[in-house]
């Protein structure tokens, strides 16, 4: 061996030292949770909650930093162009990651490429809910008023594309009905118009609408899960109802920019684990109607994929926009 050589291969082992001493002290500075949404969301409240036990489990600081807009794929694309060193984590809904790329061209992110996947964190299902005052008594009731008036029940969301509406679409595929779409700038004038009657349906969140099914104020007709919520155990499932095609969970998961140090990617996904498990954090979660998921990479890879695939067909076949 000649001394370039004896040189050269003495660089590599300290430039391989020198990145796994790094990697080992992850995070030696402030890690940026890069939420899509403004705050106050269940994305962000999930962002929150997990920075708080990384910040115990890992050591170092963890900040929530909301970068809202389009749908969420403003904030994804920030993320996509972060570097890939572990200090910008990206915390999202299903939105960005599934749906937004479909309805929104040129988002600036390819969700297949762009990301590595580290787990989904938490998912919760959508309830088919009605005003209290409701002549509908049963998703029968639904689809028998929408049999005989076609596309003349008013089904609220938080606007186009968004999770109520595409499961609200879905439900008129997988049942071979009509429903109108009534798009609103977010949830909260939404659930106003539905509980004061001026629409008559929509597909929520239970943990949006649980307080309001809890209070009386609405009626939940059917949930999304694939089984009961023992917080709603009278409210039967879609599926057991015979609509298998209507299974649907929102969900918030953690991924990084493309090209994650393995030892950084197998550290922080331990911790989300553990951080979703510890017994400050997990029961609190499932009160509020989330179940925790807290897959591998592999399997949030996988899941990612699948869902992307899924919600495509969905948003072809209503021919639904963004706008």
């Amino acid at each position: 061996m000649n001394a370039f050589t004896r040189t050269l291969a003495g660089l590599t082992l300290a430039l391989a030292a020198t990145g796994a001493a790094l990697a080992q002290a992850w995070p030696s500075k402030p890690v940026t949770l890069l939420v899509p949404f403004p705050p106050g969301g269940s994305t962000d409240m999930i962002a929150r909650t997990l920075g708080t036990k990384l910040q115990e489990k890992l050591g170092g600081t963890f900040l929530v930093t909301n970068q809202a807009g389009a749908g969420g794929t403003v904030g994804a694309a920030a993320a996509k162009r972060a570097a890939p060193d572990g200090y910008t984590i990206f915390v999202s809904s299903l939105g960005p990651f599934v749906i937004g790329p479909h309805l929104i061209k040129n988002a600036g992110y390819d969700p297949l490429k762009d990301f590595d996947y580290i787990s989904v964190a938490v998912q919760a299902p959508n309830i088919l809910a009605v005003p209290a005052a409701s002549p509908h008594k049963s998703v029968a009731d639904v689809l028998a008023f929408h049999k005989a008036n076609p596309g003349k029940m008013s089904f609220a969301s938080a606007g186009n594309g968004s999770s109520d509406h595409l499961t609200a679409e879905l439900f008129w595929q997988e049942t071979k009905t009509t429903g109108l779409h009534i798009p609103y700038k977010g949830g909260a004038p939404a659930m106003s118009d539905l509980l004061g009657g001026q629409v008559d349906a929509t597909f929520m969140n239970i943990n949006t609408g649980l307080p309001n099914v809890k209070a009386g104020k609405l009626r939940a007709l059917a949930i999304t899960s694939t089984k009961r919520s023992p917080l709603l155990p009278d409210v039967p499932t879609m599926d057991e109802l015979g609509y298998k095609g209507v299974t649907v969970n929102s969900w918030q998961a953690v991924a990084a920019p493309k090209g994650l140090p393995a030892d950084i990617k197998a550290k922080l996904h331990d911790a989300i684990v553990a951080a979703l498990n510890d017994p400050a954090v997990k029961p609190k979660l499932l009160e509020l109607g989330f179940e925790i998921v807290a897959n591998t990479p592999e399997q949030f890879t996988a899941f990612q994929a699948a869902e992307f695939a899924r919600w495509k067909k969905v948003i072809e076949v209503g021919k639904i926009t963004a706008d």
